[in-house]
């Protein structure tokens, strides 16, 4: 008498379960190479409201005053942020080992050119974190035709004086937008596109 198995089915919920892992795990591995201290990227409550598409903003009279931010940059001159008021201000945080850095970098320096061709009342300055050499920094510079100055910051050290609670760059990509004060206005911990970049700078250049 001779018995046989029956063929083992494999389970469609366990492979489906598996998948929508997958799936997820890359997505949060593009919205955000990491937080700013090594971990996830984390929230902070202050006054101002996050919108649909994960831009936060705070209106006018209740802005966090960026603090200095000076050293120097990946092409080896000195620069501080605080010489900077009077102008319309786009910090963006990156490191050239980060994918959404790379995605968003030809949005950046799109806009950035043409703004200042243009002759808005803006500047970008970039702030490189985690890179252990400048060479590395530089070269993504180049490949991605970035003309504006960015703070070699490899220690992460510039980012810490930012205060708790505010607006703060607690993630890698972030992009802040500084009114004509100094104070943050806008922030997404997100790569961005060229029309979201736009939509972030265009309502602090409008202010009077």
């Amino acid at each position: 008498m001779s018995l046989s198995r029956a063929p083992r089915r494999r389970s469609t919920g366990g492979r489906a379960l598996l998948l929508t892992a997958v799936t997820l795990t890359g997505a949060l591995a593009l919205t955000a190479c990491t937080g700013a201290d090594g971990g996830k990227p984390t929230g902070s409550g202050g006054n101002y409201v996050t919108g649909e598409k994960g831009v936060s903003t705070a209106a006018k009279g209740e802005r966090t005053e960026a603090p200095k931010l000076d050293g120097e940059t990946v092409d080896g001159k000195t620069l501080d942020t605080t010489a900077l008021k009077g102008k319309v201000v786009v910090l963006n945080v990156w490191g050239s080992w980060c994918p959404p850095c790379r995605a968003e970098a030809p949005s950046f320096a799109k806009v950035s050119k043409e703004l200042t061709d243009a002759g808005k009342d803006v500047v970008f300055v970039g702030v490189n974190v985690r890179d252990n050499s400048k060479q590395n920094a530089a070269s993504f510079e180049e490949t991605f035709g970035i003309t504006y100055p960015s703070l070699y910051d490899p220690d992460g050290k510039l980012l810490l004086r930012f205060p708790k609670g505010s607006l703060n760059p607690n993630a890698i990509p972030s992009t802040l937008v500084l009114d004509r004060e100094g104070g943050i206005a806008a922030r997404t911990l997100a790569p961005l596109s060229e029309d979201q970049l736009r939509s972030m700078i265009d309502p602090v250049l409008a202010e009077q």
